[in-house]
């Protein structure tokens, strides 16, 4: 299929999605009753401006930026099972922000995404010089899971130890879009700042996949290539980590769709990855809300379902 013909389809696709999670829900709403809510004197002005609105735009954003650094950190990489979560990034940027929602809680909740930034920076730090630029794929793996396991275990202790400060941190754990608002919305939309810089590394993370020698005789900078892509995608998935809480697999499963749909050059491969993302967030969230209304299960349930049988599938074809 071409490639304008999979986006118009992709963005179409989108476009339902939207339209889909801002009419159902608790109470489901006809597209009339949608185009109301955004006058203030409509009685489904809260429900649509003020809840399902910004909810939506997070699903969006959220699930654009993940995937990106999904497809960032397993091309610069060149490894097919990396991706922030998988990697101990996410876990590394939540136990930074639980950090600092049990320890410090009358800190104001804008500094929870630069606490998870400098968690991530610091959990990719550590995989880092654990494993080394050489390491195989099936190390960098294992490590990375064992990290994220000490990180979960670090972030339980601190709950049992810190019982009056644990309803914040569990509510943000479930990586949810529940209770989400424009507040949220605002504190994300800085770092798109960084997706043009993504995508003016396309074309040197494609000589980055032909390997260090031939990228280097080309005018590739390996490691200054490396630290520019992996801070994008640790920066990035730090933001969205400290806002939604830990959404899993997304940075490993939409990266994988998009290059089946259009292949590994990544100035197709990168804008394909974010719609994948939106799309696969915006179904997990609308069907988190919609199973068994009034209650919502998080997003990332929804997210791991399809994510980890897709990991175990990686493992099980790299042998």
């Amino acid at each position: 299929m071409k490639p304008m013909v999979l986006s118009f389809l992709l963005f179409t696709m989108v476009l339902i999605l939207v339209a889909l999670n801002l009419s159902f829900g608790a109470v489901s709403l006809s597209l009339n009753d949608i185009i109301s809510g955004f006058t203030p004197s409509s009685e489904f002005y809260f429900t649509i401006h003020e809840y399902r609105l910004p909810r939506t735009l997070l699903a969006v954003l959220v699930g654009g930026m993940m995937a990106l650094s999904g497809a960032l950190v397993q091309g610069v990489i060149r490894n097919p099972l990396a991706s922030p979560d998988i990697l101990g990034v996410s876990h590394g940027a939540g136990l930074a922000a639980v950090v600092l929602m049990t320890l410090f809680p009358h800190v104001s909740v804008y500094w929870l995404p630069w606490a998870a930034l400098c968690g991530g920076l610091l959990a990719a730090l550590l995989l880092w010089l654990l494993c080394g630029s050489h390491s195989s794929a099936i190390k960098l793996a294992i490590t990375g899971i064992a990290l994220a396991t000490l990180y979960s275990s670090l972030v339980d202790f601190l709950m049992l130890t810190q019982p009056l400060e644990i309803n914040n941190a569990l509510l943000w754990l479930t990586g949810s879009l529940w209770g989400r608002g424009w507040d949220q919305v605002v504190m994300i939309l800085p770092w798109l700042s960084l997706v043009p810089v993504a995508f003016w590394l396309a074309k040197r993370m494609n000589l980055v996949q032909l390997g260090d020698d031939v990228a280097t005789s080309l005018g590739v900078s390996i490691p200054v290539t490396r630290l520019m892509v992996l801070a994008i995608a640790v920066g990035m998935t730090a933001a969205c980590v400290s806002i939604c809480g830990p959404i899993g697999f997304l940075g490993l499963v939409a990266p994988h769709l998009a290059r089946r749909l259009v292949g590994g050059r990544h100035q197709i491969l990168l804008p394909c990855a974010i719609v994948v993302g939106m799309t696969l967030l915006l179904l997990a969230d609308l069907v988190a809300r919609t199973i068994d209304p009034p209650i919502e299960l998080p997003a990332g349930i929804m997210t791991a379902i399809i994510g980890a049988p897709y990991f175990l599938w990686l493992l099980l074809r790299t042998k």
